[in-house]
């Protein structure tokens, strides 16, 4: 699984949202001067969250776009998956199961479904507040024995 740069920014502006939610409605212009992100990139991205129902829009001079819900209600899974497609480790496994002819015979088609859901339960346990408060004891469990926490 290698996660495209849409599906990082995706990830960055929610991250950046959830942290200045306070701010009500938060522009793309203050979005991209804080990320360092273009505004054309942005835009595209905003319009694929905005379209997901991951945010709510405001027009006019203090509008902008802010989380259509709490931050601790979004999970990093979804937000991926809305901007990714997938987030399956190979081709031949898909969120909707298994897209492969082979799938009765092939030897490998465990590991990599065993990955897939490794891959769905971590980054499906982990929300936006758990990034946004740096919850690095639940970032890491179970995944790095010796690091800090």
């Amino acid at each position: 699984m290698m996660v495209s740069t849409k599906g990082r920014y995706a990830l960055t502006v929610m991250v950046d949202l959830a942290r200045n939610a306070g701010d009500g409605y938060v522009s793309l212009a203050d979005i991209a001067e804080r990320e360092h992100l273009s505004m054309k990139y942005l835009e595209s991205i905003i319009s694929i969250l905005n379209k997901g129902g991951m945010l709510l829009s405001l027009r006019g001079k203090n509008g902008g776009y802010r989380l259509a819900r709490d931050p601790g209600e979004y999970n990093i899974s979804e937000i991926l998956l809305l901007t990714e497609g997938t987030l399956a480790p190979v081709n031949c496994i898909m969120q909707d199961g298994v897209q492969c002819d082979k799938a009765a015979t092939c030897s490998t088609l465990p590991l990599w479904a065993g990955l897939d859901k490794v891959i769905e339960d971590y980054l499906g346990d982990i929300t936006l507040e758990d990034v946004i408060t740096g919850n690095r004891r639940k970032m890491l469990k179970d995944y790095c024995g010796s690091c800090e926490s």
